[in-house]
């Protein structure tokens, strides 16, 4: 993960972001065709925690993670040490960061545990065998795996990858983890039950290589089981829906518990 170079506002009577160079699409279709250099679309970001061969911890940064069930699915550099050490050594935890932790995992980015650094790696990526002093982070132990968890992640999914595999282009490895053991820090999780109380609750989203927290609830799905700790807002309506712009579901407020997501 590597930050993007802030807009330059400087040298024009004019802020680009009044009046952007905007491309338009054909009268039939309004939308544009872009080569977007990423597809990190808006994805939580997680912290893999890993056993090495000495059997220290190995700590890295992916957005890239999402679930199945009691699977996550993970996609992975072939290259790093994560991937690496889950080849011979299966055991993982899987740390979901809160927004604030945004900068402890870009202090994570530029560090790989490989020595000598892989040619594949990001130019700027330096060794690093302590991951965990270097993002100023503390580890606690783990119930049913080898790797330790990471202190202050409100969700730990201690897990066991049980199939790696190359992607479609084989510049990735992807990798199925089954869930064993969930941590929930209990200011998170609804009195009384299993429940992550989703209103107190926000992951920190990796969105094309910038920081954000979540915005407030828009509402919920209908097969949605956790029990309201206050009265959900009423359905949306059609004119709602059809009026909604894309540039106000980007709100980068947070619920309560865990503040604001990190500036643009």
């Amino acid at each position: 993960m590597q930050t993007d170079e802030p807009l330059d506002r400087t040298g024009s009577g004019t802020d680009p972001l009044d009046e952007p160079d905007v491309r338009t699409g054909s009268g039939t279709d309004p939308w544009v065709t872009v080569a977007p250099s990423v597809l990190y679309f808006g994805t939580p970001v997680v912290l893999l925690s890993t056993e090495n061969p000495d059997g220290s911890p190995n700590l890295a940064p992916i957005s890239s993670a999402w679930a199945l069930g009691r699977t996550v699915v993970l996609g992975l550099g072939p290259d790093g040490r994560t991937a690496q050490n889950l080849a011979a050594r299966p055991e993982l935890v899987v740390n979901v960061a809160a927004p604030s932790q945004w900068r402890a995992v870009e202090r994570l980015a530029p560090l790989t545990g490989r020595h000598p650094v892989p040619a594949t790696k990001h130019a700027g990526c330096r060794f690093e065998p302590d991951k965990f002093g270097a993002a100023g982070l503390s580890s606690r132990p783990s119930h049913t795996v080898r790797p330790p968890r990471v202190d202050g992640c409100p969700l730990q999914l201690e897990a066991r990858a049980e199939r790696i595999r190359p992607d479609a282009c084989g510049a990735f490895v992807i990798v199925e983890a089954q869930v064993r053991t969930v941590h929930a820090d209990p200011r998170i999780v609804v009195p009384g039950t299993d429940h992550i109380e989703p209103a107190a609750w926000s992951p920190l989203v990796y969105n094309f290589r910038h920081y954000f927290g979540l915005g407030p609830e828009l509402g919920h799905s209908y097969r949605s089981g956790t029990p309201r700790l206050r009265p959900a807002g009423p359905p949306p309506s059609r004119e709602a829906d059809n009026a909604a712009s894309p540039s106000g579901a980007g709100s980068a407020a947070s619920p309560r518990g865990w503040g604001s997501g990190a500036p643009r």
